[in-house]
């Protein structure tokens, strides 16, 4: 049988919710907000996950890629879409949210979003502190050659 789990995740705990082929609840859970925290949850439940979907968020970088290294399913959803979708809910609270987090993955209601890797984050952060030193040093330059020259 086929089977899909919804995470929404906070800072310090994740709401889990596992669904099967049907849409049927098979099991709902709350999680430490840790890459193997949720890896050894979502493995000892020993059921072969389709999809696992994870909201787009401040966690995001670290548990997406603690989850796929672990050989997990796991796909990003636009956080804006899932607000969309997630406001029809009557109550809002972190288990009705992963419970609807893993009704759209079920269904194929989601938009997926790309996870940039580590390695090119890393590069955009050394490119933009090297475009703020450039920047600055040109600020200095311009404010030097600003400054009147005395003559003898």
């Amino acid at each position: 049988m086929r089977y899909f789990a919804g995470l929404d995740v906070s800072i310090e705990c994740t709401s889990v919710c596992i669904v099967d082929g049907d849409g049927r609840v098979v099991r709902e859970a709350k999680v430490a907000s840790d890459p193997a925290a949720l890896v050894a949850a979502l493995t000892a439940v020993k059921l072969g996950f389709e999809r696992i979907g994870l909201e787009a968020g401040p966690l995001l970088q670290w548990l997406y890629t603690g989850l796929a290294e672990a050989g997990l399913p796991v796909i990003c959803i636009d956080a804006r879409h899932l607000r969309a979708a997630l406001t029809a809910q009557p109550n809002k609270s972190d288990r009705n949210d992963a419970r609807g987090i893993a009704q759209m993955i079920w269904v194929g209601l989601y938009k997926a979003v790309h996870v940039k890797t580590q390695q090119s984050q890393e590069r955009r952060m050394l490119l933009t502190g090297r475009k703020l030193l450039l920047e600055k040093l040109r600020d200095v330059d311009n404010d030097l050659r600003g400054i009147p020259q005395r003559t003898k």
